[in-house]
């Protein structure tokens, strides 16, 4: 077995295969996505480039893709120009400015690295692309497919919760698997919603708690991708099945999809960070925020971290109000002895199977449901004869694969006897492909 390993995206897995699996979207437009994805995640980043000329001294600049795949695009704003009217570009700049002006206000953070590193956003990615993402270099958002999902850029918890990955990534580095990966999301969560209160000037008590509010298109029946304070409540659409979160340790869900389970569980801490900033009261950016801000930087948080690591630290940096930190922990079954922490399951290795069938499995991605395909080689499937080669170029025994990167998908292949798991940014191009022919939804599938 491989590595595993994930990107940073907004739509969460498990919605984005509901979608492919619904017959919401035409398969063609599934398919290209998912084969944009893989190839644009697959050339992520390792640094910041170098600020263009016309962002210098900002400490933004928001780029327009123009409908195409490749990063940045033309710059259209940066920091202390006026409105461009562009709707994107302009929600853009408005919701960089909020998430920077928060970090600097409320936590003395001057930008994703603490050392003012210029943030670029790029708008009007792809062409109907229901996504946004941190590629490790850039801020991305797609203008949604007009049926599922409108404009990315129209909720602005969405982006600092992408920024917030990139906040995390400097600091603990939680790794992107089983708890800690969930603590991962969560930690995003909590800080989009930090960002969203801000804006709206709402406290805790006046706060709806729903991540990713208005992204979905009025004909699906959700109100966000996530409600912090009632975990599993977000949504409930004959095409996208019920929001799967669970809100307590009772229901935490051992899987190996996902990274085992990283945007399910993630409803669990963020549980605890309503119910703790509900009793300190004020605003979640300086009461509950500011302790789980601390936490994350203090130093005293492994990247390996589980749920009760991190609700110990959380209380150890609470102060007067670790009382309230403890009691909100315990409601949701991490520190209550009654309730001990699961550790995450094995990845088993799968079986060898047949040389006459392929099998992949997709999950991962920012709403973390499992894709399934299997194709049988002595069909007359018309894929058939693409796939067959496309397995003679593939040595999944020769993979090299990196570590999880927060909201990547992971595969796992069958082929024939070879069995591997490799993440996103780590598929070849025949591997790239072929999953993206056997997981394409077919002509009459049921849906």
């Amino acid at each position: 077995m491989n590595g595993l390993g994930i990107n940073c995206t907004f739509v969460p897995p498990y919605l984005l295969d509901a979608l492919a699996l619904s017959g919401l979207l035409p398969p063609e437009q599934v398919a290209r996505m998912q084969r944009l994805d893989a190839r644009f995640r697959s050339q992520r980043a390792q640094a910041a480039p170098a600020p263009d000329p016309v962002a210098a001294g900002a400490r933004w600049q928001v780029y327009d893709a123009g409908g195409a795949e490749d990063l940045p695009g033309t710059p259209v704003r940066a920091e202390g120009d006026p409105e461009s009217g562009d709707v994107a570009v302009d929600e853009a700049a408005t919701g960089i400015t909020a998430t920077l002006d928060l970090y600097r206000d409320a936590y003395q953070r001057d930008s994703f690295d603490g050392a003012g590193a210029m943030v670029p956003l790029s708008v009007h990615f792809g062409r109907d692309y229901a996504n946004d993402f941190w590629d490790g270099a850039h801020l991305v958002f797609g203008d949604g497919d007009g049926q599922v999902f409108g404009r990315f850029t129209a909720a602005v918890d969405v982006l600092a919760h992408e920024f917030s990955h990139a906040v995390t990534e400097r600091t603990t580095g939680l790794i992107y698997r089983g708890q800690s990966g969930a603590l991962n999301e969560s930690m995003s969560d909590v800080f989009g919603a930090c960002v969203k209160q801000r804006v709206l000037g709402q406290d805790v008590a006046g706060a709806d708690w729903l991540i990713g509010e208005g992204l979905f298109m009025p004909a699906i029946n959700a109100r966000a991708l996530r409600d912090m304070a009632a975990p599993g409540t977000a949504y409930d659409d004959p095409a996208l099945g019920k929001d799967p979160q669970p809100g307590h340790m009772d229901d935490y869900v051992e899987t190996n999809a996902d990274n085992g389970g990283v945007h399910l569980n993630s409803g669990i801490p963020n549980r605890a960070f309503v119910l703790a900033a509900k009793a300190i009261g004020g605003t979640a950016a300086e009461g509950a925020g500011r302790i789980w801000y601390q936490t994350l930087t203090s130093g005293s948080v492994r990247p390996d971290a589980d749920f009760a690591a991190f609700a110990t630290a959380c209380v150890a940096q609470a102060g007067d109000h670790a009382d309230a930190v403890r009691a909100a922990w315990e409601q949701v079954g991490v520190l209550s002895s009654a309730a001990p922490t699961p550790s995450p399951a094995p990845v088993p290795t799968p079986a060898p199977t047949p040389a006459d069938r392929v099998a992949v499995r997709r999950s991962g991605g920012i709403v973390g449901q499992v894709l399934d395909g299997e194709l049988d080689l002595t069909s007359d499937d018309p894929r058939v004869p693409r796939v067959r080669a496309l397995v003679q170029e593939c040595d999944l025994g020769s993979l090299q694969c990196s570590a999880p990167q927060p909201d990547r998908y992971l595969y796992d292949f069958e082929l024939g006897a070879q069995t591997a798991q490799v993440p996103e940014q780590d598929l070849t191009p025949p591997l790239a492909e072929l999953a993206s022919l056997v997981l394409r939804p077919q002509p009459g599938a049921a849906g």
